[in-house]
């Protein structure tokens, strides 16, 4: 797997963790900075547990979850604007990092997918 997409991976998670940090102290602000925060460091982790997976299948169910992960950083940061938590300006370059991640995991289980079928036609 790409040590650059690790190190981006990474980089989102420092990045963005320190945006989450900005978010109002109060009950409702408080809620969607530890949800933030949790799921962009599990985008990262999930990615780095799949480059080590011990399987296709393995590291398939790991990247799957770094796409949920990322996924659910798109729909908190949009929900956190929609509250006025956040501004939308912020977010523009928050959503397009979640969409570019989105999709290079996306195509990365497809290859890993269509590589698993292959092997499996191929044995029997």
């Amino acid at each position: 797997m790409s040590n650059g997409l690790k190190l981006r991976s990474k980089k989102f998670t420092h990045r963005y963790v320190k945006l989450a940090l900005l978010l109002p102290n109060h009950t409702l602000g408080n809620h969607v900075k530890g949800q933030l925060i949790r799921c962009f460091t599990s985008t990262a982790v999930n990615y780095r547990a799949a480059c080590v997976a011990i399987s296709t299948k393995s590291f398939v169910a790991k990247l799957s979850i770094s796409i949920e992960e990322v996924d659910e950083c798109d729909f908190r940061i949009q929900f956190a604007v929609d509250e006025k938590l956040f501004s939308f300006e912020k977010s523009v370059s928050l959503i397009k990092e979640f969409k570019e991640l989105t999709a290079i995991f996306i195509a990365s289980r497809k290859t890993a997918q269509k590589k698993y079928v292959n092997a499996l036609i191929i044995n029997h």
